[in-house]
């Protein structure tokens, strides 16, 4: 067959550009595999240069401050005294739920926009997940498991069941705490401002009227015994 004097096909060969040889096919993967084995054999000493280092820091990951670097702080949780040792950066959501064993404070966003991790610090509502715990030192912090005295609910718990102010119950201990800080704040005057003074606590069932309801109910009753 008669091929065009211009084909490329029968004057060069594979991988040549302009009559100057290039990198054969069997170079290009003889590279190749020499790049992997490079990645193949970098990994495993990454990994163990970052164990060794971890290892030299009593366990810790990198970043993390070793054990003589930790701080310890004092505290009175929901009446108890307490003592332990933190990392100056760990929050003191984190500390309540992981180093004290009380977990009716949720983690929900984690970035203060849900308002599940309320807790008081001498009596003023805080959102623990955006409070270190360094700065409980010296305070009074509540959760909702220090709300009730003995069997006997505080108003504000007995209200959200009367009015059933939860569904999924993961958002209600927030919403619990809140609530009692915005009665103590005397924000209960009408619907408009509990809802205001409420507004940073979400519940993704929709539970609001109900919770609305639950807080004059409670705000009734704790008012009357002032």
């Amino acid at each position: 067959m008669n091929r065009h004097p211009n084909d490329a096909s029968e004057t060069r060969p594979l991988c040549e550009t302009d009559g100057q040889p290039g990198s054969s096919r069997r170079q290009f993967i003889s590279r190749l595999a020499a790049i992997s084995a490079g990645i193949t054999v970098a990994a495993p000493l990454a990994r163990s240069a970052t164990t060794t280092e971890r290892t030299a820091l009593g366990g810790q990951s990198p970043g993390q401050n070793p054990d003589g670097s930790l701080v310890e702080i004092s505290l009175k949780l929901n009446g108890r005294p307490q003592k332990l040792k933190v990392n100056p950066r760990v929050t003191l959501l984190d500390a309540i739920r992981d180093r004290l064993d009380l977990t009716g404070t949720k983690k929900g966003c984690d970035r203060g926009a849900c308002g599940a991790c309320t807790v008081h610090i001498n009596g003023r509502r805080v959102l623990s997940c955006l409070t270190l715990a360094v700065m409980a030192q010296g305070k009074e912090v509540t959760t909702v498991e220090g709300l009730a005295k003995g069997d006997e609910l505080h108003p504000v718990q007995a209200a959200f069941i009367s009015c059933d102010g939860f569904q999924c119950g993961y958002c209600t201990s927030g919403q619990i705490m809140s609530a009692v800080g915005c009665i103590n704040e005397g924000h209960t005057r009408s619907d408009a401002e509990i809802q205001e003074f409420m507004s940073g606590n979400l519940c993704r069932c929709g539970a609001y009227p109900n919770i609305v309801d639950a807080i004059k109910m409670a705000a009734q009753q704790m008012n009357s015994g002032r």
